[in-house]
């Protein structure tokens, strides 16, 4: 049993014995662990010198597109669908998870968000793929919310029993390191890496401080910026490539030029 059980919460000496016996906590929960009982102080009009805590900061694991597209296509629909929504917004699991049929506007292609976590600002996106808005469009409507009333522990089971059919079927570990996460990691470094403006990003994520933004950018490389391009001759062709998350370059002998980074 967990030496934590044993501790005596109105006397912070025990806390801090409790703490330095425990050795299965990574520093991570050691840290939540302390700043939650400095809160439960607070509340009781008492303080203690909080312990150290060293937390190491590891960069997280960025996956490349083509990874987070072959979990979409091989996870169930509502699931398939909640993933692409992270994958297009960086909306954290809880934020999507309290996303209403109301926020969505699919006549104007817009997403809002009035509920963000973490005291983030609200948001609101403009340019959804014609994907993303067709698979919102086809989930029921059973509910106020668009992704029913399951718990988020429900979708996140679905989701990594999905996530380890296709890490295996695949033979690719990586996806198992594929997290709800891992996928706002991926939209900011990605939005970064092509725009440059680390004041677009904050906005984009929602944060109220660019310092919380610098942690979720990371500069990595990118297969040397290699894209894949594509030619369209006419406006519906210029239309699917731009829906395809295709960026237009320039024109050529009267052929439009597009490319999207491999």
């Amino acid at each position: 049993m967990s030496a934590w059980c044993f501790a005596d919460l109105l006397d912070p000496e025990s806390v801090k014995e409790a703490l330095a016996k425990e050795q299965r906590w990574s520093q991570n929960r050691r840290r939540n662990a302390i700043n939650a009982y400095t809160l439960f102080l607070k509340i009781n009009k008492m303080q203690w010198e909080k312990p150290l805590c060293n937390v190491v900061r590891k960069i997280p694991f960025i996956p490349t597109e083509q990874e987070i597209d072959q979990l979409i296509a091989g996870c169930p629909k509502k699931t398939a669908t909640f993933l692409q929504l992270l994958k297009e917004t960086a909306m954290r699991c809880g934020e999507a998870k309290r996303l209403k049929w109301i926020d969505i506007d699919f006549q104007r292609r817009l997403i809002t968000l009035n509920e963000p976590e973490k005291n983030g600002l609200p948001r609101l996106w403009n340019s959804p793929t014609s994907k993303l808005l067709d698979m919102l469009n086809a989930l029921p409507r059973s509910s106020i919310y668009v992704f029913g009333n399951a718990s988020s522990n429900t979708i996140k089971s679905t989701f990594n029993k999905a996530r380890r059919r296709i890490a295996n079927k695949l033979q690719n570990p990586r996806l198992l390191q594929i997290h709800f996460h891992t996928l706002r990691h991926w939209r900011a470094t990605m939005e970064y890496h092509k725009t440059r403006d680390l004041l677009h990003v904050m906005q984009f994520l929602g944060h109220r401080s660019i310092k919380t933004t610098l942690r979720y950018t990371q500069l990595i490389a990118f297969a040397d910026d290699e894209y894949t391009c594509k030619v369209a001759d006419n406006v519906d062709q210029a239309k699917q490539l731009v829906e395809s998350g295709f960026d237009y370059v320039t024109d050529i002998d009267g052929h439009r030029l597009f490319r999207k980074r491999k």
